[in-house]
């Protein structure tokens, strides 16, 4: 009888034991996560990190993120090198124009790519603004997301497809927020943006004057997740902790794209009904050489660039 009471307290102090080792494991494990403070623009193209956030896939890498609202794209690269945000997602042109200036900002993830076939966002006008033809926008003004952003550039190359100089058009940095209020006073003559505020647009009787997707190939990265290469050498578990959960929202989004935009919503408020009605852009966690290399052309093409950057040492792999 005395042996089997001690060999239960035995066995009750080894569970005791084990229990407040897996809680102090636990506890180690949760203080050891890497936080990142990761700014994002509004738009449904970070539906990989909404994703990633809102379904537990940072905490499960080992990450500790928080996302940050910036609301011109073009300010990405400064909170990047001014440390308020670790890794923000810049378009490409806003990346390399940063980059052709002295920064040393380096990809760590895909984050969304172009749809040719996205007929319902691009140059929105306001019913009744007389624009029907690519060469009707010379002498307009025009708002993009950001000066020199990825709609900014690519709007410019569809214009010069049309044969239309772009250095004809008056661009003004409009907010994706602040689009639809915008063209909606009559302040600019069209604006450059997308779901949702695209389809407030259209909800107010505007159009879509340039379906300016086309215009580069399927997959041409809209958005990349970035950060400065002394962070991404200080921090080499989290740059790949980081992919990791980005690529497997991107597989959850494949699978369950309901889903995922429900996560969207929660960072992007809007009404269900709207919510529904929205397809967010293809998403990648995988940027090549060559697609930042088609960047490159069609940037050096419109004179924005100093340098041609080395494309291998552009992303971390």
């Amino acid at each position: 009888m005395v042996e089997m009471l001690m060999t239960r307290r035995a066995g009750l102090r080894a569970a005791l034991g084990a229990a407040a080792c897996g809680a102090l494991a636990g506890r180690a494990r949760a203080q050891a996560r890497t936080k990142i403070n990761l700014g994002y623009t509004a738009t449904l193209g970070f539906t990989g990190a909404f994703v990633a956030k809102d379904r537990g896939m940072f905490a499960k890498h080992g990450l500790d993120v928080e996302l940050t609202l910036i609301a011109l794209n073009s300010n990405i690269p400064a909170a990047l090198v001014g440390n308020s945000v670790q890794v923000g997602g810049p378009t490409p042109s806003v990346m390399l124009q940063a980059n052709d200036g002295g920064l040393d900002l380096v990809v760590v993830a895909g984050c969304s790519g172009t749809d040719p076939t996205n007929t319902r966002e691009g140059v929105m006008v306001g019913k009744g603004s007389g624009i029907k033809e690519p060469s009707d926008f010379v002498g307009k003004k025009v708002g993009v997301p950001g000066l020199g952003a990825f709609l900014h550039v690519l709007f410019r190359k569809w214009l010069t497809d049309k044969g239309v100089d772009y250095t004809k058009v008056n661009f003004v940095e409009t907010p994706f927020t602040q689009s639809a209020d915008v063209l909606r006073s009559g302040s600019i003559d069209a604006v450059i943006t997308g779901d949702p505020f695209a389809g407030r647009i259209l909800a107010d009787g505007g159009s879509v004057a340039a379906p300016i997707y086309a215009a580069v190939p399927a997959g041409t990265p809209s958005i990349v997740y970035a950060t400065t290469r002394d962070w991404a050498l200080a921090n080499p578990g989290a740059v790949k902790a980081f992919k990791a959960a980005i690529a497997e929202a991107v597989a959850f989004q494949e699978k369950d794209p309901v889903a995922a935009r429900d996560s969207a919503g929660k960072f992007i408020k809007l009404p269900p009904d709207v919510l529904a009605a929205i397809t967010p852009p293809p998403l990648q966690a995988e940027v090549t050489e060559a697609q930042m290399q088609a960047w490159v052309d069609m940037m050096s093409a419109q004179k924005m660039l100093q340098e041609k950057p080395d494309m291998s040492r552009l992303i971390i792999k």
